[in-house]
Order: C-alpha cells, then structure tokens, then sequence
C-alpha cells in the first residue's frame, strides 16, 4: 500500500513480535502494545519445524538461533509401554537439506528474547509494556499511540480482548485434553530419553514428548491427557492432587518413564483450548493472527509455527494490496486452506498417538511399513512450506 500509515500490535508474544519484524522489513512502522510490564514467555520448551525456522532465517535470526537451541537428528514415535521403537522421521542435517530449514528446539523464552532483542534494535518497532489493551480496542489504541493506525493486529493469544471486537470470530472451546509441561535436570534423564531425537511416546488416551534444552542441560517434557477443564484457569500449578491425576493417566507405562514424570520439575498444568472457525478480521481495521485467531491442539506441534507464518503473510499481504480490505481478504484467502489442513493433521494425531485395541496394531503397522524417508514426505507439504527461500547461512 501506497502511504501506509502506523500498525498497532496487540501483544508482544511470538506472534505479534515476528509481525512487527516482518512488517518492519516492508517498511511499516508498527506499535506493540503488551499488558505484562516486562516480558516473560509461559510454558518451556519449544519445537520450530523448518515452516517456522526459515521466515525466522529470512528476518536475519539464525546465528542468534543456532547459539541456544539443538536440532535433533530425529524425531521418533516409541510405544510408552515397551519402549518398543514404532517409526522415525529424519531431522538435524538431512531436514536442512530436505526442507532447506532446521528442525529446532528450544526454551520459549529464548525465542521471545531474540524476538524483542530484535525489535528493539528495529527503528521502524516501538513496544509499549504494562499498557493492557481491553476489549474494543479501538479507542484506547488511539489514545495510546495519539494517532490513528491503519491497522490493529490483535495477536494477543487464545484469550484475546481483540477478537471481542470482531463479528463472528470463533468461540474459545476446551479440548477436552490437559498439558502438563515439566522440566527435567539432564542428570535425572535415562537411556530412554536421548540428547538427539525429539520422542514421542505413545499410549491409550495420553502421550509425552521429550526433548533436549541445550540452555538447561536437560529435557523439556510434555504429557498430554485427558481432563475436564478448570473454571477460569489457563496455567495451574503443581499440586498433591494434580501429580496423582498425572501419575493415574500413565498407570500401567513402562516404570522408567513413571519413573520420569516423579522427577521432573517446573510442573504447570494447562487446559487446551481451541478457536472454533470464524471470522479473522473485520474488513476494514482489526485483523487476528495466531492463537488469537485460530488456537489449535499441538498434537502436531505446530501453534507457534502457524503464528510465525502468519506475520509473514499479512505483512506480505498489506504491503501488496492497494488498500486494507484488499489485504485481509488476501490474507484471509491465503491461510484459511493452510489452517485448516494443519488442525486436520493435528486432529489425525491426537486419534493416532492415543489409540487402544485394533486400531493401535494397525498403527503400529502402517508405521513399519512406510519407514523413514516415507514418512518424512508425507512432511513436505507442512515442513517445506515457503522453501524458495534462499541457502541457508550462518
């Protein structure tokens, strides 16, 4: 767009800082307006499937990247309950060279640190902390800024005050699954877990995955289970009675990974919780991204990967449209397909990494049969998204 007046970003997550970086590099001036007074990112550890890796490359972030987190060789699926090695996708080297992007993992709050490092040192970004933004955010981004912006971007999560003022945006709704998200020290570890895979341990109606944290010298750990939803909480704490409702879940897995989930540390508990489909944006000022707009399960690990890929689309798309309606329509045409097909594999996980009976056999058999390389293609069309990008460089 020809003039383009300030973007307003609602929330200073990885959803909003990525957009402000990627609007930064089309020539916008964008505000971020966060409630928290200083930021600290929730939760621990991070996947960034090569999707997400390469739009972070293009914004100049890889050596920052490469100083904190690993990539693993592999990522494998083991039964829970032998330790029995059900399927391997290759990783580290042959994913840079597959998808043309690595395969990394890393502590959140890393992330959201080379993310603001980098819009602090961005003259076109300007963050405003402890400036919480309420529903209707119209007017109070005004007053805030003391000028109109041309757009606001709420990016401000699953709880967004923003998509309040959207007709017909989805409805928050719980998935019916818990995530418990926990540390583990690497001297705890055992031979089950490996400093060069991500694992996926798979069992009737709950999972966990394991992966190593280089910046702790140990293991994020993720179990997801079935659960009923707590009135008005997002993140609980660990408790007596959580940790049993942990340990009933797994009962009957093999003892060393029991053996895990009683020394991990760092234990909070989260209700997962959806964005049903609706509408992203209002056709003239307010649009949504990420969680804010379309928050899915991560049985396919991919909820920050699809907020990083939609800063970089609606910053492509405001930048060649000729006016704002054009834009969000565009954007909208763009991603709506894209989503969808994401919740769908994430939908297909969740019925394939919990299954029981028959059905876990024919699982575990269409596994062995398609073996690495088949499985990894079936990758290509999430993994290799936007694979023109250029050589990769340190």
């Amino acid at each position: 767009m020809q003039n383009a007046g300030p973007v307003a970003i609602v929330g200073a997550g990885i959803a909003g800082l990525t957009t402000a970086l990627c609007l930064a590099r089309q020539g916008f001036e964008t505000e971020i307006f966060e409630q928290a007074d200083a930021l600290k990112e929730v939760g621990a550890g991070l996947q960034l499937s090569p999707n997400a890796s390469r739009i972070l490359i293009e914004l100049g972030l890889l050596p920052a990247l490469e100083s904190v987190w690993s990539e693993p060789g592999s990522i494998a699926l083991v039964d829970g309950h032998s330790l029995r090695s059900l399927a391997s996708v290759p990783a580290g080297a042959r994913a840079r060279n597959r998808w043309a992007a690595p395969y990394g993992v890393l502590h959140r709050a890393s992330l959201q640190k080379i993310l603001f490092d980098a819009v602090k040192a961005e003259p076109r970004c300007r963050v405003h902390l402890g400036c919480r933004i309420e529903s209707g955010p119209e007017a109070a981004i005004d007053r805030s800024m003391m000028r109109r912006p041309q757009v606001i971007v709420g990016a401000d999560g699953i709880w967004s005050q923003t998509r309040v003022s959207i007709p017909g945006a989805g409805a928050v709704r719980f998935s019916g699954n818990i995530a418990w998200r926990m540390m583990l020290p690497g001297a705890e570890a055992t031979a089950c877990l490996s400093t060069d895979r991500v694992t996926a341990f798979l069992g009737p109606n709950a999972h966990l995955v394991a992966y190593p944290i280089k910046e702790i010298g140990g293991f994020n750990l993720v179990a997801i289970v079935g659960g009923e939803a707590a009135d008005s909480v997002w993140i609980g704490k660990d408790s007596e009675d959580r940790r049993r409702e942990l340990a009933a879940a797994f009962d009957g897995w093999h003892p060393k990974l029991r053996e895990l989930l009683t020394r991990a540390t760092a234990a909070t508990y989260w209700p997962l919780c959806t964005v049903d489909d609706g509408a992203w944006h209002d056709g003239a000022r307010t649009i949504l991204i990420g969680d804010a707009a379309h928050a899915m399960t991560p049985f396919a690990a991919q909820g920050a990967a699809m907020a990083i890929e939609d800063a970089r689309e609606l910053a492509r798309c405001l930048a060649e449209a000729q006016d704002i309606p054009s834009a969000f329509a565009g954007y909208d045409r763009a991603r709506r397909s894209r989503i969808d097909r994401v919740r769908k594999r994430a939908a297909f996980n969740r019925f394939a990494y919990h299954a029981r009976g028959p059905v876990r056999l024919g699982r575990d058999l269409v596994l062995a049969l398609k073996g690495p390389e088949a499985l990894a293609a079936d990758l290509d069309w999430l993994y290799g998204y936007g694979a023109a990008a250029p050589t990769l460089k340190s």
